[in-house]
């Protein structure tokens, strides 16, 4: 079964009734360290295709590093929109990439991305504290890469980074 399937159906069935909490996602520690390791190991297997050609298109990756000062200033639902935007313009880059990699190493290790960060912006669409579309007023900072493996790096810094962060933020308030 595709991770990003398990990672969903993991989440639905720990959703607790009424509440739109994946309260297992967040309280146990383990998962998060599953998908770091996840994001390591897909990172690994993207070096190790052979020639992977730079991308004649360049992508448009987000900037993932944050300071932790900042990042402890802001509140769970801008830190939940930021990553969001941050997933997005991700997924955006890799299904750009899919279009310009035929190799079947790098594009089986693409696809396997795409659906991994999907998975994460279905699950974080669970959580909102305001209404109204995240989508508004997404403009992270980006840079462009030609590098298709700056594209794994990215995402695994954003999984390390960012999401770590905000499922120990959210543990704090709901777990026991």
């Amino acid at each position: 079964s595709p991770p990003g399937l398990l990672l969903l159906t993991s989440f639905l069935l720990h959703v607790e009734e009424g509440h739109a909490t994946p309260t297992r996602l967040v309280c146990d520690n383990r998962l998060i360290q599953k998908y770091i390791g996840e994001a390591k190991d897909m990172e690994k297997r993207a070096g190790h295709c052979q020639a992977l050609p730079a991308l004649s298109c360049p992508t448009v990756l987000p900037l993932v590093d944050f300071s932790l000062q900042q990042w402890k200033s802001k509140s769970n639902e801008i830190k939940r929109r930021e990553i969001l935007c941050d997933l997005a313009l991700l997924v955006g880059a890799v299904a750009g990439a899919q279009g310009q990699v035929t190799q079947e190493c790098g594009a089986k290790q693409l696809s396997q991305l795409y659906r991994h960060a999907n998975s994460f912006i279905l699950l974080l669409q669970t959580f909102s504290w305001e209404a109204g579309p995240w989508e508004l007023g997404c403009s992270p900072r980006s840079m462009e890469q030609t590098h298709i493996t700056g594209i794994f790096l990215t995402y695994r810094q954003l999984v390390q980074g960012k999401l770590r962060f905000f499922f120990h933020d959210l543990a704090k308030d709901l777990c026991e």
